[in-house]
């Protein structure tokens, strides 16, 4: 497929500006090889810019990784320690995608996230929700995007096995991510 065939209902050529407090930067890890923990980042920006032609878009984000919750402040605390994502040396996470693509009827980012100082590339299954009017005279777009890393790729490798086999905390880590944003007027 080429740039000029994708349609999107309602596209809204422009920059956008996400809106942290409508937005979620999530995840999903395996625990005890039983379970699964979620979590999220509370605060994001960054900056969406929709292009003329949909697969010339582009977008960039910065999470602040001490906003990393869980909803358990003790797992919170071991997690944001030197052992796994040690934001005292590395307070932020970033996202700028390399490229957007259209695999069939999925739309790809193309990106390079980069943990702890190690830029390694991501791809996120990306769908557009819509683009529309606020009630404040703004103008909004909605995005999902899903994706998945091996944590080990950003030298998050702390683990701990268990009697039984396998490990407490799953290489593997689920990106779940919705986005708002409004856009820049003039």
């Amino acid at each position: 497929m080429t740039a000029e065939t994708v349609e999107i209902p309602g596209y809204i050529a422009g920059t956008w500006d996400i809106d942290p407090v409508h937005s979620h930067v999530g995840f999903v890890a395996r625990h005890l090889m039983v379970s699964k923990v979620r979590g999220n980042f509370t605060k994001v920006e960054g900056q969406i810019i929709t292009a003329d032609t949909p697969l010339e878009s582009s977008a960039t984000a910065t999470i602040d990784m001490t906003s990393f919750n869980t909803g358990n402040e003790q797992r919170d605390g071991d997690v944001k320690g030197e052992n796994f994502l040690d934001v005292a040396n590395h307070p932020a996470m970033t996202y700028r995608t390399t490229g957007i693509r259209q695999d069939g009827e999925v739309i790809i980012a193309d990106g390079e996230l980069t943990i702890k100082g190690i830029t390694r590339p991501v791809e996120l299954a990306v769908e557009v929700n819509g683009f529309g009017p606020d009630p404040y005279g703004g103008t909004r777009a909605g995005l999902s995007a899903i994706g998945e890393i091996n944590r080990t790729d950003w030298g998050i490798t702390a683990n701990m096995a268990l009697p039984t086999g396998g490990v407490v905390v799953g290489e593997k880590i689920q990106l779940v991510i919705e986005v708002e944003a409004s856009l820049k007027t003039q």
